[in-house]
């Protein structure tokens, strides 16, 4: 297991604490919370499984440092790599191992229940409606909808890994398989599948659809 910072060394990422710390999330990442013992944490950051209680007192205290920890990472690697309304290449190059692990970690975390996590979720729900907002050329009947579409998108893959990884042919949990999970997001955002005549025709639909039922199409 590598024992590279997971972002930005800080100054605590030269004590046994940030150690732990990273030491966890990769476990976590990997096994879920439930899937690794203070035992195993303590010795893929080579200290005793005391000084993890000492530091953090609880697995579950660990989990939410690992929590806030990988929150905050992601918030500054998006900062910083869309600064200014341009992708930044050389540093997504630079950071997509690191990237590709809190990604994992985080989605794992709110698989297993962790309440922070889950509100993560919240949260690119309303960077994905800012972002669709200030879109051009980009016509939404149901913002919310549209948004929650996205963000399930970018993390559906994640939930069906088996099924994923045999229609690619490469495991998405590689650098490889996320290589080409992050080519496919960017082919389907970042082009128009239907013709304004069409879609017109499916919201006629859909309204009808609802209207047979009695169910709004939106908040």
């Amino acid at each position: 297991m590598s024992s590279k910072p997971l972002g930005d060394p800080a100054p605590e990422d030269l004590t046994a604490r940030a150690r732990i710390r990273d030491a966890a999330l990769r476990l976590f990442a990997e096994r879920g919370v439930g899937g690794a013992s203070i035992r195993e944490i303590a010795a893929a950051a080579g200290v005793s499984s005391g000084l993890v209680r000492h530091h953090f007192g609880s697995k579950e205290e660990l989990r939410n440092a690992c929590d806030a920890y990988a929150m905050g990472q992601m918030k500054r690697l998006r900062e910083q790599a869309f600064a200014g309304g341009h992708v930044d290449g050389a540093f997504l190059t630079g950071m997509h191992e690191v990237s590709r692990v809190l990604q994992r970690y985080l989605l794992r975390s709110m698989l297993d229940g962790s309440a922070a996590a889950g509100a993560m979720f919240g949260d690119a729900v309303a960077q994905a409606e800012d972002w669709l907002l200030r879109a051009d050329g980009v016509e939404i009947r149901d913002l919310r909808a549209a948004a929650v579409v996205l963000c399930v998108m970018q993390v559906g893959s994640y939930l069906m890994p088996a099924e994923v990884s045999r229609m690619l042919g490469v495991d998405i949990e590689s650098h490889a398989g996320s290589i080409r999970l992050n080519r496919g997001l960017v082919d389907i955002i970042g082009n128009a599948l239907l013709t304004p005549a069409l879609r017109g025709e499916l919201h006629t639909a859909i309204d009808g659809i609802a209207d047979d039922t009695g169910t709004p199409t939106h908040p």
